[in-house]
């Protein structure tokens, strides 16, 4: 049975994930800030992405750009698994120390 969208993008976020060893506390301290800067720049990437969606959607006669959206949604889970590295929910770091899948 085919899966709908959500359910391939929670098995984007939440699926099988590689086996990690866990580094010390200050290596991870170091991941955690240079992921936190990560996900400032994103943030703003993202509030980027949505104004021209809207401009878009404006011109277009409401109909969105594919592209932006698929990339919206890659940075959207691309953000929720470094959240869960952030708070300790898993020891996977996020792209680009691991696969952009």
């Amino acid at each position: 049975m085919p899966l709908n969208d959500e359910e391939k993008v929670m098995g984007r976020i939440d699926g099988e994930q590689p086996e990690a060893e866990r580094d010390s506390l200050a290596i991870r301290l170091v991941y955690m800030v240079l992921i936190g800067i990560m996900m400032s720049v994103a943030q703003t990437v993202l509030w980027v992405v949505a104004l021209v969606q809207v401009v878009i959607l404006l011109l277009n006669r409401r109909q969105p750009n594919a592209e932006l959206a698929e990339f919206g949604t890659s940075l959207g889970i691309w953000m929720a698994k470094a959240t869960r590295y952030l708070t300790v929910a898993s020891e996977v770091k996020p792209w680009p120390w691991t696969e952009l899948d």
